[in-house]
């Protein structure tokens, strides 16, 4: 049962944090939380922990944080804690060898998708901006590759045309909570039988989001583009250029048709008190919220307000 479970949590960001409180009103033994090094951030490079550390404080857990998981006194002492299970959630690395032989039971990794779709870094972010309608959440025993494991469970989530990537993030680890437990719970009694993971069509990889996949290319479609800023939000942002700056756009939706025609890029039409409306490769978006380079995040009228914008401009990508 969960209390004679004793298990080792591992996990760096928020999308990590239900399933740790989930694991721990389950009255698993949670003996250890390995989490990323502390790192300095923001203006002040001011060093501030991982959601999952700053939880697992909370919880008045032993949080562990080696530089390097393969590391002779990190293995001595997770060795010495005897886990039956290491859990291991959005942690960052790929465990060496030496953990995943450690647990009597495996290592168990929830990921944020339908394996073997979208396996890697970003796989929330990926699903919306290539317009998927469904997604999920996955358990699988981990091996020494990237997301390649026996499949345990697995459960599908909607996307809704217009959902954030913000937004599936917390219906995805909220249903992931739920899904762990119960995976852990059937796991430890024998109840689940692992299944290979497929490797045709059906396989895909999510990597991690860079600069470049940040711009906007306004000769994609409506749908394209909006699907980027959707995919993109609210962080790190989709991405054009206003006046020689960054301009980022984080609110959108799809236009109907005004019968205007223009290049690419080219602002069609001021909405008052909505936002300003540019075409695409095929068809138009209403920008409603952006943020230019520098400045707070604010409404589209606001920006066009105080930026000037006309029609008739044409954004760079």
């Amino acid at each position: 049962m969960a209390e004679k479970t004793r298990i080792v949590f591992m996990g760096t960001p928020a999308f990590a944090v239900p399933s740790l409180q989930a694991l721990h009103r389950a009255g698993y033994s949670v003996a250890g939380v390995v989490t990323q090094p502390d790192r300095p951030s923001g203006r002040g490079q001011k060093v501030t922990f991982s959601p999952v550390k700053t939880e697992a404080l909370q919880l008045g857990l032993k949080v562990y944080q080696p530089a390097r998981l393969g590391e002779d006194w990190f293995i001595e002492e997770l060795a010495g804690i005897k886990p039956e299970i290491i859990v291991v959630v959005a942690f960052g690395r790929i465990l060496p060898r030496e953990l995943l032989m450690l647990p009597d039971l495996g290592c168990i990794n929830l990921h944020a998708s339908l394996l073997p779709a979208y396996r890697g870094a970003a796989p929330i972010n990926w699903a919306i901006i290539n317009g998927e309608r469904e997604t999920g959440v996955t358990t699988m025993l981990m091996d020494e590759g990237l997301d390649t494991g026996d499949i345990l469970l697995s459960e599908k989530v909607e996307i809704t045309p217009d959902m954030t990537a913000g937004e599936l993030h917390d219906l995805l680890a909220a249903a992931g909570a739920q899904l762990l437990v119960k995976t852990l719970s059937l796991w430890k009694q024998g109840g689940i039988q692992p299944q290979k993971q497929r490797e045709d069509e059906a396989a895909s990889y999510a990597p991690a989001l860079r600069p470049e996949h940040e711009k906007i290319d306004w000769f994609k479609s409506a749908r394209q583009v909006h699907n980027l800023v959707r995919g993109l939000a609210p962080l790190p942002g989709a991405r054009t250029r206003y006046l020689g700056g960054i301009l980022k756009i984080l609110e959108t939706r799809v236009w109907e048709a005004s019968g205007k025609s223009a290049p690419p890029g080219t602002v069609l039409r001021i909405v008052k008190g909505q936002g300003f409306v540019v075409q695409a490769g095929d068809g138009s978006v209403l920008a409603t919220r952006v943020q230019p380079e520098g400045k707070q995040v604010m409404d589209a009228s606001s920006f066009i307000n105080g930026y000037r914008l006309d029609e008739g401009h044409l954004f760079e990508s």
